[in-house]
């Protein structure tokens, strides 16, 4: 009998229902809401086709919220970093360099003694 253990401890998930995590059990059901809400509101607009494509364009955000993983962030706390990053951080970045010499030499005693005017 060979029992399998993840080689980072902290990678583990555990499963609840029908092998998804409780997040993604959630989520999943969320999505199947979403599209069965989305298909009852628009049969009688859509014809069936088109309503199929709608439910699944309604369902997929949901869907993705419980299977997101992106540098071990779900999709709420990478939509914020993403938010973060664009938005609320200044893009332009400018760099200006200091020559800590020529300060130094300046104040120095040195720059006499070698009379480097």
């Amino acid at each position: 009998m060979e029992v399998r253990i993840n080689k980072e401890v902290r990678n583990y998930q555990e499963s609840l229902f029908f092998g998804l995590s409780l997040r993604q059990f959630l989520f999943a059901l969320l999505a199947v809401a979403v599209a069965v809400g989305v298909y009852f509101g628009l049969r009688p607009v859509l014809g069936n086709g088109e309503i199929g494509w709608v439910c699944i364009l309604a369902a997929f955000p949901f869907a993705l919220g419980g299977f997101f993983q992106y540098n071990g962030m779900n999709l709420e706390q990478f939509l914020l970093a993403f938010f973060r990053s664009e938005f609320l951080t200044p893009k332009r970045l400018v760099f200006k360099s200091e020559n800590m010499y020529a300060k130094l030499m300046a104040y120095s005693s040195v720059k006499e003694a070698l009379n480097l005017d």
